[in-house]
């Protein structure tokens, strides 16, 4: 179970920096550093000694290996393989500890969606970094970060079933150790939900999805600069939109999707979109975070901190991006807020639950 914890905690740690370095792929337009999937131009590694650059003319014509961007995306490859090892040793483990907590189905959830993960970056490269496919693996990624993060704390906070009476010194040593941690955060746990409180959690949660959404669809079809000042977008609160162009989501294939198809007017709606989508979060969030605020237990107080920083870092690192014209470590690091932003939903949502149980 101890092995099983530290797993978990350690594939958290690498999924949040695979999303990091997966984003800052992206945003350096290296998305397409290696044309094919998994290798890169044939190879485990970025080509470099000349045997192997002969083989890159010979089966990829007409394209020059560019070792800075294929080794971008190489590294980022490397490090989804060893999250998806984990994730893959996390599901087995889970057949084995069932009886001591482990959900059954959360780590089989986890494993379908790095295949799923895995899946779409393969179409990310193969179809051109296409909008469609780069906002879902990026939703996808998030997906695989808030699952693990759930089942952390619910094997953190699981009630093991009692040990067998056969049990050996080791095994019943390993159970007062868990029930004694069990008993530690009791008093947390105990906590009465206030009511509405899983209603309006899950309504900020599914809020800030649907915005992440927004800043995927707003980067791949590089719309971040469509609105160069703020809080006006050229000067207009309402400027001039095209909501159907914009919001085409397939637009087949055949063409290269990197540096963007559309048309000034239509960047110019995407990001005015995520703006709007901006401020309806922050005035939801800021209502959730004052209102756990006002609790008098410790732990929605907390929650309430957790939420309102969150908030506050990633609404000054979207404002920062746009005032300092979309500097690259800037820009990735507002990826970052916003997966510390959905971890914090996330906790929230899990805490509630937990104590509707209790």
């Amino acid at each position: 179970m101890l092995w099983f914890s530290r797993i978990n905690s350690l594939a958290l740690a690498l999924c949040f920096v695979v999303i990091v370095v997966g984003a800052y792929v992206r945003l350096s337009d290296a998305g397409l550093g290696c044309p094919d999937w998994p290798g890169c131009y044939g190879h485990l590694a970025v080509p470099e000694a000349p045997h192997e650059l002969a083989h890159v003319e010979e089966h990829f014509p007409g394209q020059t290996v560019v070792p800075h961007k294929a080794w971008k995306e190489m590294i980022h490859r490397y490090l989804a393989t060893t999250l998806g090892t984990l994730i893959t040793a996390l599901a087995v483990m889970s057949l084995f500890l069932r009886r001591q907590g482990v959900p059954k189905l959360l780590p089989w959830l986890l494993f379908g969606t790095v295949l799923m993960q895995g899946a779409l970056g393969a179409f990310t490269v193969l179809w051109k970094v296409n909008p469609l496919t780069v906002s879902g693996h990026l939703l996808t990624g998030l997906l695989t970060l808030a699952l693990l993060l759930w089942l952390r704390l619910a094997v953190a906070f699981a009630k093991p079933a009692a040990a067998p009476a056969q049990a050996d010194r080791e095994l019943r040593n390993e159970r007062h150790a868990w029930s004694a941690l069990q008993e530690k955060g009791s008093a947390v746990l105990a906590a009465v939900t206030p009511r509405g409180m899983r209603r309006f959690a899950t309504f900020a949660l599914v809020l800030v999805v649907v915005q992440i959404f927004l800043g995927g669809w707003t980067s791949s079809n590089y719309a971040a600069l469509a609105c160069p000042d703020f809080p006006t977008c050229h000067g207009k609160f309402l400027p001039e939109t095209d909501v159907q162009e914009a919001f085409t989501l397939w637009r087949g294939l055949g063409q290269n999707y990197e540096g963007g198809v559309l048309d000034n007017r239509a960047r110019v709606t995407i990001h005015f979109f995520h703006r709007v989508g901006a401020l309806a979060v922050t005035v939801t969030l800021l209502v959730l975070g004052a209102w756990l605020l006002l609790q008098k237990h410790t732990l929605w107080r907390r929650l309430g901190a957790a939420v309102v920083t969150a908030l506050v870092l990633q609404v000054a690192i979207g404002i920062g991006v746009v005032k300092m014209q979309f500097p690259l470590w800037l820009a990735d690091m507002h990826n970052a807020g916003a997966a510390i932003l959905l971890m914090t939903l996330v906790t929230l949502n899990f805490f509630v639950r937990r104590a509707e149980q209790q």
